[in-house]
């Protein structure tokens, strides 16, 4: 992100660099506005894709899994792009580093939803544990090239949310 000099993303976008000024006063404004647009699409895009592959709230942290082992297959696959911002631009009052960090909470926030309603016990835990899961697959797949991590996660997630689930039952 910091590669890409301002002059860069103007050829590519075709514009005028008072056109973009006008928009973004800085080259880290328009960052933020990318991540933002990039973190609506993605929990919308995972939001469907386990909403169709599971109906029921037992099923749906799963999914989720499935939605990564896709996004890992996809040719577009770098890594995390949010992870790549906060790494470049890690300075904590940075408002990339913000939104990069807001992306994430907001997908915990995600996985503690899908988990009260599948009625796990500590929701907030088993959300915070399926995002470990869900980063470390991604940093593999990321590395290795192989999506495989999203399937080895998932068998981790089944056994965190089997464990959980029969703590309830006890």
């Amino acid at each position: 992100m910091k590669a890409a000099g301002i002059d860069h993303v103007i050829a590519e976008a075709g514009i005028a660099k008072s056109t973009l000024y006008r928009h973004f006063k800085s080259k880290e404004e328009l960052i933020v506005a990318v991540l933002r647009r990039i973190d609506e699409q993605f929990r919308e895009n995972m939001r469907q894709t386990v909403d169709r592959l599971a109906p029921q709230p037992r099923n749906k942290l799963l999914a989720t899994f499935d939605f990564l082992e896709d996004w890992f297959n996809d040719q577009a696959f770098f890594g995390c792009p949010f992870m790549s911002a906060a790494g470049e631009y890690s300075e904590r009052p940075s408002a990339v580093f913000r939104e990069a960090a807001m992306h994430k909470r907001l997908v915990v926030a995600y996985f503690e939803e899908l988990a009260r309603a599948a009625q796990l016990n500590d929701p907030g835990s088993i959300a915070e544990k399926i995002n470990l899961l869900h980063e470390g697959a991604t940093a593999i797949a990321h590395i290795t090239g192989n999506s495989d991590a999203a399937r080895n996660a998932k068998v981790v997630a089944a056994k965190l949310i089997e464990d959980t689930s029969s703590d309830l039952n006890t």
